[in-house]
């Protein structure tokens, strides 16, 4: 950021480009999993390297979901990134990522009958592709209102 800007000019920078990474980094998100499920088998030490790495970016980006954002902004510039369309939004982010955590729960409760798998496979699954799920959710609201507002 510039300096000289105002708190307004800031937040709405930043808001910009939240808009854009939000399902940029869902998608990149979901597809490491992909990776993570093809190469992991938890007997290796480069696998417990890939399952931290999973474990620090499913933290930051849970973190990055359930905040303002903006944590190295004041406080005047994290509040207005904050509307009341964005809290909106990331609300129904969460709650999409809600009833995704328990269809996923429900799903491998049914597959495993079938096709044993792990705890820690099972909880891999319904962190990442509920946490996934809410992050693209909220993205492409913000995306949605961010063209609305353009179109005004």
């Amino acid at each position: 950021m510039t300096q000289g800007k105002t708190d307004h000019e800031r937040a709405e920078a930043l808001s910009r480009r939240r808009t854009q990474m939000l399902p940029a980094m869902a998608a990149l998100y979901f597809s490491q999993q992909a990776i993570y499920f093809s190469a992991v088998d938890g007997t290796r030490p480069v696998d417990y390297l890939m399952i931290g790495a999973w474990v620090l970016l499913s933290a930051a980006l849970l973190a990055m979901l359930l905040t303002r954002g903006g944590w190295f902004q004041p406080a005047a510039v994290r509040a207005l990134l904050d509307d009341e369309r964005t809290a909106a939004n990331r609300m129904e982010g969460i709650r999409a990522g809600f009833i995704g955590a328990i269809g996923i729960a429900i799903f491998i409760y049914l597959a495993s009958a079938v096709a044993p798998i792990s705890a820690r496979g099972a909880i891999h699954l319904i962190v990442s592709l509920s946490l996934g799920l809410a992050l693209l959710r909220f993205g492409m609201l913000e995306r949605s209102d961010a063209g609305d507002e353009a179109d005004a």
